[in-house]
């Protein structure tokens, strides 16, 4: 005898309530499977995916720099004028191309390194030579009032700055900016110190760390994570919880990240960490990403933001804190007068943006962006950009400076170190990554539907 419609509905309830167990079921294991392909390609452990990319970068990776070259030189000496500025560049160089050095694996989930720093000129790459000539700020004549304040001290510096025929611009190559020269004020001084200066000097053959970072394997969550730098949890260059070494080296973030997640990461150009936020998605070769860029609440001022507070470090040039924009980072660069900020002042105060002529920052251009591909944390696609600024203050007691009417920050150059994956580790991410993935997922799906 065939089943009456109240059993069709009985056998169809029973089924359906299995069914529905079983989905259930399907929802954590197949989520496991996919955390399982993840942690083993995401950890940084020799043999994985991770490592290799890890160990030296997947693309190149290359370092733009734009100088700003001063176009009314006699006003600015004679006259203390506002600086007219035109930016020069592209001058390019390769950077990051040398595999991580002094690697160990530590007992406690960690493993240690140094990255080496390298640059290589780029000249087809580049708008001319590195032997293209500028007129630039002279580098030790604008430190020195801010190293040395002492009246009888600036006195004696007066003397070797005017015997040496220096004064506040001075014409280099762009070779000699970048990466040092024999200063002729300083090769004066009749003590013993280093006479060559340059906004990178020293660099080539130079390393940065001892960096110490998470692998993953004991928690995958703090995968990539600084434990410290320099053997230390703090700087010792801010107060508070600004002066933490926070996330990673910005080349990585544990796996699984979300829109609504704020990526943190370390640099050491800036001295400080950072973060991103959330923009958008992209695609870059075939690889679904998501966009973190660096707000304009970053560098807002703490009067805006009061999280910065401790990034305030002098009242006077800050206005009392009310100044955005500018980083003051003179206290790792030795008592140097040297500001960081976004590229042609970028969410900086006109107050700052005004004292100076030539610059136009807009955010396609200047602002700094990571392209993290979202199940892994790699991130596949990066543009770190920032401006290289000194202060300029009056010194009577310094000629050379003696026509300088108020303090203001004067830009030197901006870069742009980006990368992109390459086609050949596109395509083995394709494969060996998103495209697992994927093939895990719809599996997932197709058993949950049936």
């Amino acid at each position: 005898m065939g089943c009456n419609r109240n059993c069709g509905l009985l056998t169809g309830a029973v089924i359906g309530a299995v069914l529905a167990i079983f989905g259930g079921i399907l929802i954590p294991v197949g989520d496991n499977l996919i955390g399982k392909a993840i942690k083993k390609e995401a950890v940084i452990a020799n043999g994985t995916i991770a490592f290799e990319n890890w160990l030296v970068p997947g693309s190149s990776v290359y370092r733009q720099f734009w100088v700003f070259d001063v176009q009314n030189p006699s006003e600015v000496l004679e006259q203390g004028a506002r600086p007219k500025l035109k930016q020069r560049g592209p001058y390019t160089y390769r950077v990051r191309y040398l595999p991580k050095e002094n690697i160990t694996e530590n007992s406690d989930g960690t493993i240690s390194y140094m990255l080496p720093n390298v640059a290589r000129f780029e000249p087809d790459m580049s708008v001319g030579t590195e032997n293209d000539t500028i007129t630039c700020l002279n580098l030790a004549v604008v430190a020195a009032p801010a190293l040395y304040t002492n009246t009888f001290i600036q006195l004696l510096l007066n003397t070797w700055i005017k015997a040496s025929k220096s004064s506040m611009l001075q014409n280099r190559t762009v070779k000699e900016l970048l990466w040092g020269y024999k200063d002729p004020f300083l090769n004066k001084v009749p003590f013993p110190l280093d006479p060559v200066l340059g906004v990178f000097y020293p660099y080539n053959g130079t390393v940065d760390g001892l960096y110490k970072v998470y692998t993953g394997k004991e928690d995958i969550k703090k995968t990539a994570i600084i434990e410290s730098y320099k053997n230390k949890r703090n700087l010792s260059y801010w107060e508070g919880y600004c002066d933490l070494v926070n996330g990673t080296d910005g080349a990585s973030f544990p796996p699984f990240v979300k829109k609504d997640q704020i990526l943190r990461f370390f640099s050491s150009d800036i001295c400080r960490s950072i973060y991103g936020v959330f923009r958008g998605k992209q695609e870059v070769k075939g690889i679904s990403l998501y966009r973190f860029t660096v707000p304009r609440e970053a560098f807002a001022s703490p009067a805006e933001v009061s999280d910065n507070y401790c990034f305030c470090t002098d009242e006077v040039i800050s206005k009392n804190c009310t100044v955005a924009g500018v980083l003051d980072i003179s206290a790792c660069k030795a008592g140097r007068p040297v500001f960081i900020s976004l590229p042609h002042f970028l969410h900086a105060s006109d107050s700052i943006l005004h004292d100076v002529e030539g610059l136009s920052p807009n955010e396609k251009e200047h602002e700094t962006f990571l392209d993290v591909e979202p199940i892994t944390g790699f991130t596949l696609q990066f543009a770190k950009r920032l401006q290289v600024n000194l202060l300029v203050k009056p010194a009577p007691k310094i000629e050379a400076l003696s026509k300088v009417k108020k303090p203001y920050i004067f830009p030197l150059l901006w870069l742009n170190e980006s990368a992109v994956i390459g086609d050949a580790k596109a395509e083995m991410f394709r494969n060996k990554v998103t495209g697992r993935v994927q093939m895990l997922s719809v599996l997932q799906m197709v058993l949950m539907i049936a």
